[in-house]
């Protein structure tokens, strides 16, 4: 049944507490700010707040710095629609929204530390969605998204008996208080899900869901019916069952005829032993779940260690099925460069002196971009571009950087016109498709930034881009593994190959493409083979989806040979 809501609202009250510091960790940080430019962060996770209890929306500054001074607002989809404004050191409360008021506060303990909060207190259903928190300092301002959802488990299920329905018996189960929309199931008492039956739901003034399901059973045998009512936030679950006599089926009486006293009869039987039999069944059922759970998990293990037999000598056959595959529905797979490289032309680039940064040094082959001067200011960025433009077509390219997993650079592709002067935050609404390494590890410049969890250090990154698909993805060229790819496009105009250096002893140089990518893996050989079967536990893994999320499943998969990156 879980914990009660009593526990859940301690639960959440204890971990909303944790909020402001956890959120330290995320790292979403900026590509280039200067001394007096911050970016204001928020989690990347939605906040799960119990409906009554209280919900905490924290922010802070990058880089930290004191904002008991600034103008803090939280608000929702627009400016005006204010949830808590602090301004000259205090609560600002003449702007705030009506279904507001009196039930925010501050947590402004460590403001000196760039770190503030709003806690809403009493949660209610109507506070789900998005929010948005803005700091203010002069004329100067961020903002961060946070996302908010609300909770709440409702009353317990109550099953009755409706009445006939053609040849069975209409059962109806109602509950009521459930946010969001709860998830309805019949089950018979062997636990087998009823899969035919109607629901219907509706929304009191609280935006509070009642749901209403009916189920016709036709088996007179069925016996015990069960109804759980399931909220997918949390995970909760409440349950109610009821007896079904086979006296009341029309294949072993003739109960239309004596349907109403039979009714009588049958309610107050009910009546009298439903807790009973309720407590001794759900005993019954849990002991018989253990059983079944004790003895599938001796068949998994047996299964496995069968499987693991086998799967050596199979590894090969399906890595070349999963090929051909690929080489099908090549545009939704993610992994293996070197089979991408298959449908892409390898195009030269040599870099464009005319954009380059003047603290920027370009080798006379035009190949190799390194410093001047090691000594420049960090809150500016040093980039070149290519010299031979993009406007059609899938083309590729290979960067080695040397050092570069000990400072921090950026490479990919972006339009024309970008704004590369000063200090600039790259990212796909500024027309820049790149990723690289910073002082938080590696990520991608989206907006937000989407840290990258790499297994093994990309010495050498690979740029895929599919013009007419609005596809630019990045793999690492020295074990073909997949980085990253950004969600599609519609690029417009010109593209050009972008290289940025922040600061530190590093250097990228363009690579030689001519014969297929150098580095990578002609073949899986018999060491994976080894490593599958010494490791049979192992699950198949690439470096990052998009966005993060994971690969789709029919794509094609390497076993995953665990390697740290160092940040």
């Amino acid at each position: 049944m879980g914990p009660s809501s009593e526990e859940m609202e301690n639960c959440s009250s204890s971990s909303l507490f944790c909020c402001l510091t956890s959120v330290l960790l995320l790292t979403r940080l900026p590509t280039c700010v200067s001394a007096d430019k911050f970016l204001v962060m928020g989690p990347l996770d939605p906040i799960v707040a119990v409906l009554g209890g209280n919900a905490m929306l924290p922010c802070f500054l990058s880089p930290a710095m004191n904002a008991e001074s600034m103008e803090l607002r939280w608000f929702r989809s627009k400016f005006s629609d204010v949830v808590f404004v602090y301004r000259n050191r205090q609560e600002q409360n003449k702007e705030q929204m009506a279904q507001y008021a009196g039930r925010t506060s501050l947590v402004s303990d460590f403001l000196t530390q760039g770190k503030a909060a709003v806690q809403i207190h009493k949660v209610q259903a109507s506070d789900h969605g998005l929010y948005t928190c803005f700091f203010k300092k002069g004329a100067f301002y961020e903002e961060a998204t946070l996302e908010l959802k609300v909770a709440g488990v409702g009353s317990a299920p109550e099953v009755r008996i409706d009445g006939p329905e053609d040849d069975g018996i209409r059962v109806v189960c109602t509950a009521s208080g459930w946010f969001p929309k709860p998830q309805v199931q019949w089950r018979h008492l062997s636990g087998e899900k009823f899969l035919a039956f109607s629901e219907a739901h509706a929304q009191d003034a609280e935006e509070l869901f009642s749901v209403e399901a009916t189920l016709v059973v036709r088996d007179s045998s069925a016996g015990n019916v069960t109804c759980s009512i399931l909220n997918p936030l949390l995970g909760l679950e409440k349950v109610a069952a009821i007896f079904l006599p086979e006296a009341f089926f029309p294949q072993a009486s003739p109960w239309k005829s004596v349907f109403a006293v039979s009714m009588v009869m049958l309610g107050l039987l009910l009546f009298g032993a439903a807790y009973f039999i309720t407590r001794e069944y759900f005993t019954k059922l849990q002991e018989q779940e253990e059983r079944e759970s004790l003895r599938r998990a001796k068949e998994e293990d047996q299964k496995a260690k069968e499987e693991t037999l086998e799967a050596v000598g199979q590894l090969q056959e399906e890595l070349d099925k999963r090929k051909k595959a690929y080489r099908v529905a090549w545009r939704k797979a993610q992994l293996y460069a070197d089979w991408r490289t298959e449908k892409f032309q390898a195009w030269s680039v040599t870099l464009n002196p005319g954009s380059a940064h003047s603290n920027l040094a370009i080798s006379h082959d035009k190949k190799t971009l390194t410093w001047k001067d090691t000594s420049g200011s960090s809150s500016e960025c040093f980039s070149v571009l290519g010299l031979e433009g993009i406007t059609s077509g899938r083309v590729y390219w290979e960067v080695e950087v040397e050092n570069g997993d000990s400072n921090q650079w950026t490479l990919g592709v972006c339009r024309e016109d970008v704004k590369r002067t000063d200090w600039y935050k790259e990212s796909p609404d500024k027309g820049f498709w790149v990723m690289g390494r910073f002082d938080v590890g590696y990520c991608a410049c989206t907006k937000p930034d989407t840290q990258l969890c790499l297994q093994r250090v990309p010495h050498r990154v690979g740029v895929f881009l599919d013009y007419s698909e609005g596809d630019a993805s990045f793999f690492n060229m020295n074990d073909g593994s997949h980085i990253f790819s950004f969600p599609p496009a519609s690029f417009s105009g010109t593209l050009f190959p972008y290289f940025m250096l922040r600061s530190g002893d590093l250097s990228m140089t363009i690579c030689s493409v001519v014969g297929g990518p150098e580095g990578l893996p002609a073949s899986h050989n018999n060491s994976s083979l080894e490593e599958l079967k010494s490791s049979p536990g192992e699950r198949f893994i690439s470096g990052s989806g998009v966005g993060g999320i994971p690969p789709e499943v029919e794509s094609p998969l390497l076993p995953f040979i665990p390697e740290t990156v160092a940040s």
